[in-house]
């Protein structure tokens, strides 16, 4: 009964989002969660967790793909429904989100299609809509967490969105091998989705639920005009990562250290808003990726380029998220249709490696100008 009443009183003592069930055992000794930021210790776990799920379902994807699609004769079919699935449809999955308010739930679903899909690889096109699907639904189940968490910061959201490119580089190197027993896979991302419900569970007292569902503010032609702006700058940057194929990257390892790059600007991108401000990260960022992508023959300064392009990733997501507030998860779902309309071109044979030493400085000052615009416009 006394340590109930010491629970009691530790509830009104200490802020809501900020306590767990470990952060009251600890008080009750004397102690406080560690806070990082304004992200205590309890919500980092939650981040970290949602973070090798994110590796882990990129990984899937790819090595579903490359392992059983790649050589089946829809396959061109079968790519193209499964980059709707994956990215277009998360726009109507992140607004039915944002009204249920089962985020955690949404995730874990989104695995279990993932896994599920794998039983599927003799039906190819219905496989992959299956795990295309899945791959929609972690996304913005554990986008919007990872957004509710995060508030006014961004550091938690670069730690979440990094690892897919790695996940996806290494599920394509693997998957196009054979001797990896694809069975393991599944098994593998059923229990990651049991332990995001674990994670969940323990930490469900340090839980963020969603904001009251609104799109108000698509009548604000200001805001209209910033959404705009954002969702341009992930089309440019999803057509730019897509087609661009540089000389020197298939020799001497340097493949690995570009998809590196691309996960560590992500990563870098969200601490260095915190420390220095939305607008100038993009500012400087997107300038010295302008400038080295004027060299692109030569491996470190493209290299350089592509981590510093990649650094504006989760600017774009934390600033659409502040214009549309009331709906997260469809800000989300918007940003991802914006790379499927980057992907089409590419899709459909758009070729611009004879342009490419001209055509990668302009893309980034244009994507400046554009983040700049949207920026301007978003309250911080």
């Amino acid at each position: 009964m006394q340590e109930f009443m010491g629970i009691s009183r530790i509830l009104y003592q200490v802020p809501a989002e900020i306590v767990c069930y470990s952060c009251l055992r600890e008080t009750l000794h004397g102690h406080r969660c560690v806070e990082m930021g304004n992200i205590n210790l309890c919500h980092w776990r939650m981040v970290s967790v949602y973070s090798i799920a994110h590796f882990s379902v990129d990984f899937a994807c790819a090595f579903l793909v490359f392992r059983f699609i790649a050589g089946s004769p829809n396959a061109d079919v079968s790519v193209l429904l499964y980059n709707f699935c994956a990215f277009a449809l998360q726009m109507p999955i992140g607004i039915a989100a944002d009204k249920l308010n089962r985020n955690n739930l949404i995730a874990v679903l989104g695995c279990v299609l993932v896994g599920f899909a794998f039983a599927l690889v003799t039906f190819p096109i219905l496989a992959v809509i299956v795990i295309g699907t899945g791959n929609a639904l972690f996304h913005i189940g554990g986008g919007i967490d990872v957004l509710n968490i995060s508030q006014k910061k961004l550091g938690a959201l670069g730690v979440f969105v990094s690892p897919g490119a790695l996940g996806i580089y290494w599920g394509a190197i693997v998957g196009k091998g054979s001797g990896f027993p694809a069975f393991l896979i599944p098994l593998a991302i059923v229990a990651i989705a049991g332990l995001m419900l674990l994670t969940r569970k323990l930490n469900r007292m340090a839980y963020f639920t969603n904001s009251t569902f609104s799109i108000s503010e698509v009548g604000n032609k200001t805001i209209i005009l910033a959404v705009f702006c954002l969702f341009m700058v992930v089309c440019l940057r999803s057509f730019t990562g897509l087609s661009t194929h540089f000389s020197w990257q298939d020799s001497g390892g340097w493949a690995t250290v570009l998809v590196l790059a691309v996960v560590l600007g992500k990563t870098m991108g969200g601490f260095a808003s915190d420390r220095f401000g939305v607008i100038a990260t993009a500012g400087v960022s997107l300038g010295a990726a302008g400038l080295f992508f004027l060299f692109p023959a030569f491996p470190l300064t493209g290299i350089a380029a592509v981590l510093l392009f990649n650094m504006t990733m989760p600017i774009t997501l934390w600033a659409m998220t502040k214009l549309l507030p009331g709906a997260k998860g469809g800000a989300f779902g918007l940003l991802t249709f914006a790379l499927f309309i980057g992907f089409l071109p590419v899709y459909y044979g758009v070729n611009v490696q004879p342009i490419l030493i001209w055509l990668l400085p302009l893309i980034t000052v244009v994507s400046l100008f554009l983040l700049w615009t949207g920026l301007r416009r978003v309250k911080q």
